[in-house]
């Protein structure tokens, strides 16, 4: 698949459209609402639209997370790019929450004295352990304590690039590579739809059983990339996309719908990403991908719209989604899109070698 191919589909539209309906599902509990979002309303429960959001997101980024492992050298330049994509955006609104704190601070403890403040930053930037709360800031919303939930995904995305990383090593194996990726998925399916409750009691080390709810749709996505879906003509992705969708609908509200999401729901995704649309496809080339910014500012701007002005949850979804929004596109151009201009500099790579180097002629 040559680069413009690759750029002609509707991925970034989806990202997009995942990261406002994370914020449309939020609303509703940082507002205080008994209610739930327009699409759990209409499934009786049995999803939302941060649901489809986040497996979304998972199944669009073992897709292409997959991919670029098969372009990459290296290892090292594999995690660059990865490192690229994720922290400076994530550094930065880590600091504006600290330094914006004390708008929204209430607490007999001065701000700069609250340990929690101090340790806001390094934390979240480790991803794994993160720091949902400053104790003093938001603790009289109705969703009190959390700052940012939204980063939760954080640590289980980079653990799947770590994940996929492994392939690297095989990855001249093309059927070495989709067998491994078919019984990783098999597994995590069989734990997630069979062994649901088993798992969630799990005693995980460091995350805990959502890396196997998210792995298995990550794996999937993945696993499309390998077997080289995009292949397929438009003509057969259509009709798969139809009778997927057709059968995910039906699956609502029966037993077997958990085991139609893992193997219906990327089918369907990747599907419809597949299919470029005029006007969707070409989308970030006008405005950038606001999708990353939206997601880790939509929280935040949520829980301070709330503390300010105690809006309805139909006032949050359309004023955070306006702001999220204004606040990703700044993300975006001014932090996140010059960032990846830094892959050329490739300093881990260089890294890589030189110890690689220093080890051998020992």
């Amino acid at each position: 698949m040559n680069i413009e191919t690759h750029r002609r589909n509707n991925f970034d539209f989806l990202r997009l459209l995942f990261a406002g309906c994370v914020i449309i599902t939020h609303a509703y509990p940082l507002t205080g609402s008994l209610e739930c979002d327009w699409l759990c309303q209409v499934t009786n429960g049995q999803y939302t639209f941060s649901w489809i959001a986040v497996r979304g997101f998972f199944v669009i980024s073992g897709y292409l997370i997959f991919q670029s492992m098969e372009r990459s050298g290296d290892l090292a330049d594999f995690y660059w790019k990865r490192i690229l994509r994720l922290f400076p955006a994530l550094a930065v609104v880590l600091i504006l929450t600290v330094v914006l704190g004390p708008f929204v601070y209430e607490n007999d403890t001065p701000y700069l004295l609250n340990k929690a403040v101090r340790t806001y930053i390094p934390n979240n930037l480790r991803i794994y352990r993160l720091q949902y709360d400053i104790p003093g800031i938001f603790d009289n919303n109705p969703h009190k304590s959390a700052i940012n939930g939204s980063l939760w995904t954080i640590p289980f995305e980079f653990t799947m690039y770590v994940a996929v990383s492994l392939l690297f090593f095989i990855k001249s194996n093309r059927k070495l590579v989709m067998l491994a990726l078919l019984v990783a998925y098999l597994l995590l399916a069989k734990l997630d739809v069979f062994n649901f409750t088993e798992i969630q009691k799990w005693n995980f080390k460091v995350l805990d059983w959502y890396l196997i709810e998210l792995g298995v749709y990550f794996a999937a996505g993945s696993l499309l990339a390998a077997v080289r879906i995009a292949d397929i003509s438009k003509q057969y992705i259509g009709v798969l996309l139809i009778l997927s969708l057709a059968m995910f609908v039906f699956s609502t509200g029966h037993r077997f719908f958990s085991l139609a999401g893992v193997t219906l729901l990327p089918v369907i995704i990747i599907c419809i990403g597949l299919l470029p649309v005029y006007g969707i496809s070409n989308v970030t080339k006008h405005i950038g991908d606001l999708s990353y910014g939206i997601y880790i500012y939509g929280f935040p701007v949520q829980q301070t719209l709330v503390y300010y002005f105690g809006m309805s949850h139909l006032n949050l979804i359309f004023t955070s989604l306006m702001i999220s929004a204004m606040l990703a596109y700044l993300s975006w151009h001014l932090i996140e899109a010059p960032a990846l201009k830094l892959k050329s500099l490739k300093p881990i790579p260089i890294l890589f070698r030189k110890v690689r180097g220093l080890i051998s002629r020992s």
